[in-house]
């Protein structure tokens, strides 16, 4: 199985780090392959915790560059396709997991459900809650609820 772990590059809270290490961690523990987009924040901190585990890390990049992947990623995947990579990274998904995020974790939100994927929200878009009912969009509180809804089915 191979779970996307979605959300914000650069500067993120120590919540949303804390929050998406052990989500990681616990994606690496049940024996599947994290996929992300291989950057900072929280790409690297779930990066961070599914190498802390033993597991395997895919980062797709926006750039030309491998070594703009974080240290954290066994097998960068150098697109040049900048945003346009965030497709890439929800069809390599089995489901996906976003840990808060702004715009650039919306819209993989938004092809993943279009795309008939299951998207566990860990305090990502809250304000979606009402209006995706049903979509494949699920909420969860915790990093333990997260990981647990998205091996579910």
């Amino acid at each position: 199985m191979i779970v996307g772990v979605i959300g914000s590059d650069g500067e993120i809270d120590e919540e949303q780090r804390t929050d998406a290490e052990r989500v990681g961690r616990m994606i690496a523990e049940r024996g599947a392959v994290l996929v992300c987009g291989g950057r900072g924040g929280v790409m690297e901190a779930a990066c961070k915790g599914a190498k802390s585990a033993g597991g395997l890390t895919i980062g797709v990049l926006p750039t030309l560059d491998k070594s703009a992947a974080n240290s954290y990623v066994d097998v960068p995947v150098v697109t040049g396709m900048d945003v346009a990579r965030n497709v890439i990274i929800v069809r390599t998904a089995d489901v996906l997991i976003a840990v808060g995020g702004r715009f650039g974790t919306l819209s993989e939100i938004g092809h993943a459900l279009s795309m008939g994927k299951r998207v566990v929200s860990l305090h990502s878009w809250e304000r979606l809650r009402s209006e995706q009912e049903g979509s494949g969009l699920v909420f969860a509180s915790t990093p333990e609820e997260a990981v647990e809804l998205a091996f579910s089915n």
